[in-house]
């Protein structure tokens, strides 16, 4: 017996007690979602204490944020439509077939983020001023954005390959690749920003290094020795037959980050219509606020996913089942403790962000109708991450549609016109398209979840 199938039958994720194996894996991973939080925030809130130009510099990092979720869609389009392919094809015992996946991934993945790059530089200019720059705040969005797409392969490859670290079960690793690149960012800010007085140029900067840090630590340990999967050079090429089935599962991670950058530009052009600069400028703040509840729920997904695409594969589904409950229990209980506290306190959370007056104002009424239903979205995030877990590809994309395509963008447009509404419409309109989403899909795996574990139930 070779040492590829001993390794994969001795795997601890089919071996291993399930309880402190999640534990194992999960705190990892949700420490990286919130130390990646502080990656993406840390810019906002030092860029947003400039002097004198701070709130208008802040606005302008709102307008080209929705760009750079865009670009971040793109590496879950790869790295989670191949990543569970890769944990089911190594639950199987088949290594080699895992190593065409990532090899395929790794070569799509680089030639896509040149693509992205030459894209967004020759239309630069006009998308952010459709996504709701003004005359004030688009220098400040110009100037960061124009660095940032710099670093497009390094975000790609950071973001994107790190997932096939996780799917291995290896998520102390896949925790550095975040942590590493998020203390280069925290460190470098500031010198750039203040030191050398580059402002919002010094941010982009500052990311754009942390990034390739990230990418050179995550391509050095795919191509190493303690990794069970590695990227070869004979399997560095598009082969349909193996590409379009990840690119088909990443679908549905892909179009719910993609979305957000239309839920942003919605929101952003609905606030400087019905509101200013200031409301642009406080929904900045609401969108970094609720990915402080959004990424931590992501973070006890991810941990579980490699499990449940592993004994997938391997035929085990009383594991798949407990790995599922032990997940959803921790999501919901989650979300409803740590939104109760931004609902019930939000000057501090708004506060650390800014320090204008109207700002904080705007930010703190705002929120609590905005981040409502948040409250039970850990039971969302569970059920749509098993879906992709398990490989269904169809379900986890009507899902990602239905929260944010389907329900909240129309909301976001209809409700501001009903009854004068304005600013309230839009906060309005989160928390209405949260709650549906979370009973429909709730439903839906309540449904769906037998037929799908049925051909590996008698297992």
């Amino acid at each position: 017996m070779n040492n590829v199938t001993q390794s994969t039958e001795n795997n601890p994720l089919a071996t291993a007690p399930l309880g402190p194996l999640m534990v194992q894996l999960a705190v990892p991973t949700v420490f990286a979602q919130i130390v990646n939080l502080l990656y993406n925030m840390v810019d906002r809130i030092y860029v947003g204490r400039i002097p004198e130009t701070g709130t208008y510099a802040l606005a302008g990092l709102g307008v080209s944020f929705p760009i750079i979720l865009l670009i971040s869609a793109f590496a879950s389009l790869v790295g989670m439509g191949g990543a569970p392919q890769a944990g089911i094809a190594m639950g199987k015992k088949d290594n080699q077939r895992a190593e065409e996946i990532l090899g395929n991934s790794v070569l799509f993945i680089i030639l896509l983020s040149f693509c992205l790059c030459g894209i967004f530089f020759a239309v630069k200019e006009p998308i952010l001023m459709m996504f709701g720059a003004s005359e004030t705040t688009l220098p400040f969005a110009n100037q960061y954005l124009g660095i940032y797409l710099l670093g497009t392969v390094s975000v790609q490859v950071a973001l994107g390959l790190n997932q096939f670290i996780s799917c291995q079960g290896f998520a102390k690793t896949s925790m550095m690749t975040v942590l590493i690149g998020a203390v280069s960012n925290i460190i470098l800010d500031p010198i750039f920003i203040y030191g050398f007085r580059m402002g919002v140029s010094g941010a982009a900067l500052a990311t754009i290094i942390s990034q390739s840090i990230s990418a050179v630590w995550v391509l050095l340990f795919l191509m190493g020795k303690k990794s069970l999967i590695r990227i070869r050079p004979k399997y560095l090429r598009l082969d349909p037959k193996i590409l379009l089935p990840v690119l088909a599962l990443g679908i549905s991670p892909f179009i719910m980050q993609s979305t957000e950058c239309l839920v942003q530009l919605t929101f952003n052009t609905g606030m400087q219509k019905y509101g200013n600069d200031y409301y642009v400028g406080a929904m900045t703040i609401l969108f970094s606020v609720t990915q402080m509840l959004f990424l931590p729920i992501q973070g006890l997904a991810q941990g579980a996913t490699p499990i449940i695409s592993y004994n997938f594969g391997a035929g085990n589904a009383g594991r798949v089942r407990r790995t599922f409950k032990l997940m959803f229990i921790a999501s919901v209980a989650f979300s409803f403790c740590a939104t109760s506290i931004i609902l019930l306190f939000p000057r501090p959370f708004i506060s650390l962000f800014s320090g204008d007056p109207e700002i904080i104002r705007i930010g703190s009424y705002g929120i609590r109708i905005y981040a409502f239903g948040f409250l039970i979205f850990g039971a969302q995030c569970a059920c749509q991450q098993t879906f992709l877990a398990l490989g269904q590809a169809k379900i986890s994309m009507f899902l990602a549609l239905l929260r944010k395509v389907i329900l909240l963008i129309p909301l976001a447009l209809i409700l501001p016109a009903i009854g004068n509404l304005g600013v309230n419409g839009l906060f309005i309109a989160e928390p209405i398209s949260d709650v549906l989403a979370v009973l429909t899909t709730v439903t839906m795996f309540a449904l769906n979840v037998k037929k799908i574990l049925a051909p590996i139930e008698s297992h």
